[in-house]
């Protein structure tokens, strides 16, 4: 994950002034040059690195925090705060125009991921209840439009093309269709060039001018490092984007660019793509992605990832039979299921306050729940009901069906027979007490390990 090496100087730095108790102005001084040192390392911009650094010990100092007994939690409150100034202070959203369809372009060097962002995009909107409509604008590309078909029916969202029509024509006409066909996002998969150049910017300006665009969005690959903060000042000084999508933010990136967008062209970060798959976008809130920095977590988005994706109405008929030990293999399968469509468990623990460090070195294999799928599948519908009549060759024919060894059924079967067992401890004195010391998850760190 980015910003992995960052948390961890600036996890050092804070450990060392909590040490010390009392601070003096050498104290915030000193810690404030490896804050800056660790930032530099992190690819941010030098000058970013700098303002930001003075503008912690100029808050600290100026705010008498030597004097106070918890100066270091107060010196690490103030960090937290310039750093969520830094990427934004609040989180930036894509506007809405007055006038429908809105529109927006997509733009970006040829590699950056516009087409599958594009598409990403269009998914995420589908699921705050809009009507997109992918444009293919990439005239050049080979497979380009066909690429872009691929992805848009993939979150099924219509492709609307004119073959290798001019951009600006297929975008003039594309919103016509829009607006006589009732979709209210029309989305720009714009071309790419390897470097910025006056052809590449010139087309786009050109679409600006045959179309209302109510928003641009400029995708970067944060793995370009440094170079992420000057393609986005060339692109903003001739188009004057309105926000980036960041991209890899989930590889091992240095997270740099994140810390110094905004500050360097004063637009906001409004997406990041945090995996390979058409879902992996989230909204980019700066004070949350703070909170990562420092080893604080990220709850409020695990919340909101749970309520996007949990069926409510499963969960709570789960719950019910959970109570009534009626608990079946039919429910653990639904439950992981819906557990799967959260994303990588990794990336779901490590949003809990002091996990992400803690999970680094933790191999944890999602494939391990496809293997429990498989077991649960291979199944009879009798099995499932009733576990306790497998015997001895239905687990052999239930290992063979899933391509699992024996032992990998008898443990899963155990840990169902331990989480009944627990559960049923709920309704006892201390139950719940008792199970919250001794719960394992099952596919986590030390559960199944196929």
């Amino acid at each position: 994950m980015a910003f992995d090496n960052l948390s961890d100087k600036l996890s050092g730095v804070f450990k060392r002034l909590r040490s010390k108790g009392k601070l003096s102005e050498a104290d915030v001084k000193t810690a404030m040059r490896e804050v800056r040192l660790a930032l530099l390392e992190a690819d941010v911009n030098y000058k970013v690195a700098k303002d930001f650094t003075n503008a912690v010990t100029e808050k600290c100092i100026g705010e008498n925090v030597m004097e106070s007994l918890t100066a270091p939690q107060t010196v690490i409150k103030i960090v937290k705060e310039e750093l969520t100034a830094l990427m934004g202070s609040e989180q930036a959203r894509l506007k809405i125009s007055n006038k429908l369809p809105t529109v927006i372009m997509m733009c970006g060097l040829q590699g950056s991921g516009k087409t599958t962002h594009s598409a990403k995009l269009a998914k995420y909107l589908k699921s705050k209840g809009h009507r997109p409509l992918l444009v293919a604008c990439d005239i050049y590309r080979p497979a380009a439009i066909e690429q872009l078909k691929v992805v848009g029916k993939a979150v099924d969202t219509p492709v609307f093309e004119l073959g290798t029509e001019k951009p600006e024509i297929t975008a003039k006409k594309a919103v016509a269709h829009a607006r006589d066909y009732g979709y209210d996002f029309v989305i720009l998969d714009t071309a790419g060039r390897l470097h910025i150049d006056t052809e590449l910017m010139d087309e786009l300006k050109r679409v600006t001018k045959a179309v209302e665009v109510t928003d641009i969005l400029l995708v970067i690959d944060s793995m370009v490092g440094q170079d992420a903060v000057n393609i986005a000042k060339a692109f903003n000084d001739i188009l004057e984007i309105d926000g980036v999508i960041l991209t890899k933010l989930d590889g091992d990136t240095r997270g740099g660019a994140a810390l110094s967008v905004r500050a360097v062209t004063g637009k906001p970060i409004m997406f990041t793509g945090v995996g390979e798959k058409l879902e992996d976008l989230d909204e980019f809130h700066p004070d949350r992605m703070a909170s990562r920095i420092l080893g604080m977590g990220d709850v409020l988005s695990l919340i909101e990832r749970v309520e996007s994706e949990l069926d409510e109405k499963k969960a709570e008929e789960a719950a019910k039979r959970l109570q009534e030990n009626k608990f079946d293999m039919n429910d653990l399968l639904d439950q992981f299921q819906q557990i799967k469509k959260m994303g990588p468990l990794k990336n779901i623990l490590s949003m809990l306050p002091g996990m992400d460090k803690q999970l680094r070195d933790v191999d944890i294999d999602d494939r391990q729940m496809l293997r429990i799928e498989a077991v649960i599948k291979s199944m009879t519908k009798k099995e499932r009901e009733k576990p306790d009549i497998i015997n001895a060759s239905r687990r052999r024919r239930i290992a063979a069906g899933a391509g699992v060894k024996v032992e990998d059924v008898n443990k899963l079967l155990r840990q169902y027979e331990q989480m009944k067992k627990m559960f049923k401890q709920m309704n006892t004195k201390g139950g719940k007490r008792n199970l919250m010391r001794g719960m394992r998850m099952p596919g986590g760190p030390k559960g199944l390990g196929f």
